[in-house]
């Protein structure tokens, strides 16, 4: 009760974001947490969320929703076999359940019925952890303002991840059955049972980490490109650009690291200056043309003759 009336008695609301909600567009409520779509202005005045997410925030979301499509292809291919005919289809419906849960998730997000979402700007890494700055005006009881500041960028993920897992338990089942008749009877089904497994480590991902992700998935995506090309052009066996293109798949998943490469270069400029950004694309091709040059440099066999040698 004390709370109550020290915080009515203010005329500004104590905490990041805790607020007064118009009542009758004249008559302000008490001191709390905003409704969800609404944040709080400068005067502590709950306001709702009208604008739209930036560029930055758009290729936030798209890593967030490539993350399972990738994962999805990567344990497709890993127990399919290389013999197995049935990869490309699964590939297909993995790209279509995520597909479809996007765009499942968009139309249900407000405005609901279009492509589009309005989103609060995020301000600060805190806007992600809400629960972590209630206030405690007389240092006894807490004021309770825990909500989504950074609506609906933290939702709108763990929603999406619930319709990529609904339509994946509804579609790839029957088609890895009818398909997939090369695998046993245990093997056909690891791919989606992989599922299972990461689903959940990326929601508890998103709620735990939502926020650092967000200010740090350029940069994971440029390490584990890099990484990742390395290690296939590695296991490979690619030294010169002959073994690159001698088989069609090698070029995709090269043409895939590109992607990821200028996705990854794209976050971090944000392409604020054109002029200036777009430049930077052309460094893209430089990690992989870096590796075809120099792996003959480091052929472990060549090092061992040449030291065997005395060279």
């Amino acid at each position: 009760m004390a709370v109550a009336v020290a915080v009515a008695m203010s005329s500004t609301c104590p905490g990041l974001y805790c607020g007064r909600t118009i009542i009758n567009e004249s008559i302000e409520g008490e001191c709390g947490v905003c409704p969800r779509g609404q944040r709080t202005n400068i005067q502590k005045i709950c306001e709702k969320c009208t604008g739209s997410p930036e560029l930055y925030d758009w290729l936030y979301l798209g890593f967030m929703a490539m993350l399972p499509l990738v994962l999805h292809w990567f344990f497709i291919e890993w127990y399919s076999g290389k013999k197995s005919s049935s990869a490309l289809f699964q590939h297909i419906t993995a790209l279509f359940e995520c597909t479809a849960a996007a765009v499942v998730t968009l139309l249900l997000s407000d405005p609901v019925g279009l492509l589009a979402i309005r989103s609060c700007k995020v301000k600060m890494l805190s806007d992600w952890y809400t629960m972590l700055y209630n206030p405690s005006p007389d240092y006894v009881t807490t004021l309770h303002c825990t909500q989504e500041a950074v609506f609906p960028l933290y939702t709108i993920v763990l929603i999406y991840y619930a319709f990529c897992l609904a339509f994946m338990m509804m579609l790839r089942p029957l088609l890895v059955k009818k398909i997939a008749c090369g695998l046993g009877k245990t093997d056909r089904f690891k791919s989606i049972y992989a599922a299972l497994y990461f689903f959940p480590i990326l929601t508890v991902l998103q709620a735990v980490g939502g926020g650092l992700l967000y200010y740090a998935f350029p940069f994971i995506i440029l390490v584990l490109s890099l990484v990742t090309l390395a290690v296939y052009m590695s296991a490979s066996e690619i030294q010169s650009f002959k073994n690159l293109v001698a088989k069609k798949k090698r070029l995709v998943v090269l043409f895939s690291h590109w992607l990821l490469h200028a996705y990854g270069i794209i976050s971090i400029s944000r392409l604020d200056k054109l002029e200036q950004d777009l430049p930077l694309l052309a460094l893209v091709p430089g990690p992989a043309l870096f590796y075809l040059l120099t792996a003959r440099f480091t052929e472990p066999n060549r090092i061992l003759s040449e030291g065997g040698n005395g060279h």
